[in-house]
């Protein structure tokens, strides 16, 4: 596993900020002046790449695929695979990434500008295209698999670990590179300021994101990109690898509803399924990472998801877009690194500003602090814009 994220950009300063509760959300000042309604979001430090890659490739990458280069590039090391055994093997990527806003942004705004197309840049079409984290990881690690972006809202990254998985069990591919990125710059979330996503709670930054709280107000944009290594189990053994979990279900739907507004039936569906391909009994899942992200609808039908599936089996829930706000099209893979940093580490980090519950919240186990608590298999989902749903289950090694 890689992470680069605002919770911190190693695995140890990660695992920290989930015990100790620490919020990556902070008040961009910026963002203000510019008109936004919000100016919250999560921090990440732009990464300095000049060392370690050339200008002649950090040119097609925009900000999401820097991230996604750090996290990979740390996932790598983490899995013990290096230039040579990706040269002699057939490695694949599947990324998240639902965006690439900035890149068309200043492209177009040179143009109307400067009345001159070339004065764009040669990196501009790379940078722009929502393909540009698979393309431009894939050629800096030379990888020679399956390469393609999935491009599935606030799901993608946790579809593209779904997929891998499906990929590697019916023997297409030995290993695969999945993810999610994610960027944070202002023109990525501008629109979704506007039609008033966010939440205003400005005063009080790391109490913005407040999911399954009966007082939230909204969600905080974050973002970042988070890297997991998939293989065969025999190739795993094989060289010797640190393996961590099991991907052991991958629950998917639609909800074939509008295109903004979440329903229950469908994300019902993808936790069914989850289960029902994993094999297990519900009283086997020992932690349950939602989806929430601080909206009112989609907390709500969250909540009414899982009792339905879990009815009065008490099993704790928690949304770590508590202390990150919302890493959209990341949050499905980072969202599985953090489940699985709390699972090796004994303990469940807070849901927090969980204060007050509403009437369905109150039918889940949602700790307001940390608990140290053993599990073995935990549940993730992700959830995004036109209804795509994605359910992972996920088993300690």
């Amino acid at each position: 596993m890689g992470i680069y994220s605002c919770l911190g950009t190693t695995l140890d300063e990660v695992r920290d900020s989930l015990y100790y509760g620490k919020s990556g959300i902070i008040l961009d000042q910026a963002r203000k002046e510019i008109g936004f309604r919000s100016g919250l979001t999560g921090y990440v430090p732009s990464p300095d790449l000049k060392k370690e890659l050339p200008r002649s490739q950090r040119v097609y990458m925009p900000e999401q695929a820097k991230y996604a280069y750090c996290a990979t590039r740390d996932a790598l090391a983490h899995a013990k695979i290096d230039q040579d055994y990706i040269n002699s093997h057939e490695v694949g990527i599947l990324y998240g990434n639902d965006s690439t806003s900035e890149p068309v942004y200043e492209a177009v705004n040179t143009i109307l500008t400067k009345k001159d197309t070339m004065l764009c840049g040669s990196g501009a079409i790379f940078q722009s295209m929502n393909s540009t984290v698979t393309m431009n990881l894939s050629v800096i690690f030379k990888l020679r698999g399956i390469n393609m972006t999935i491009s599935a809202a606030c799901a993608s990254g946790s579809h593209s670990i779904g997929l891998g998985a499906l990929l590697i069990q019916n023997g297409l591919q030995e290993m695969v590179v999945c993810g999610g990125a994610q960027e944070i710059n202002a023109a990525a979330t501008g629109s979704f300021d506007g039609i008033a996503a966010f939440s205003t709670r400005e005063n009080e930054p790391e109490k913005a994101s407040r999911p399954f709280d009966r007082d939230r107000d909204g969600l905080v944009p974050g973002g970042g990109a988070a890297t997991v290594i998939l293989e065969s189990y025999e190739s795993a053994v094989r060289r010797g690898a640190p393996i961590l979990a099991e991907v052991l279900g991958y629950g998917f739907s639609s909800n074939g509803d509008h295109i903004s507004s979440p329903n229950v039936e469908g994300p019902s569906r993808a936790l069914a399924m989850s289960i029902e391909r994993a094999g297990v009994s519900i009283d086997s899942i020992g932690y349950i990472n939602a989806h929430a992200t601080s909206t009112h609808v989609g907390d709500t039908n969250e909540a009414k998801a899982i009792y339905s599936v879990f009815g009065d089996r008490r099993i704790e829930v928690t949304s770590t877009k508590s202390q990150t706000g919302h890493e959209m099209w990341m949050a499905g893979a980072s969202e599985v690194i953090y489940s699985i940093l709390m699972m090796k580490n004994g303990f469940i980090g807070a849901n927090l500003n969980f204060e007050n519950p509403d009437e369905d919240s109150a039918k889940l186990l949602i700790p307001s602090k940390r608990i140290d608590k053993k599990f073995d298999m935990f549940l993730s989902n992700s959830f995004g814009f036109g209804g795509t749903n994605s359910s992972l289950i996920i088993k300690n090694l």
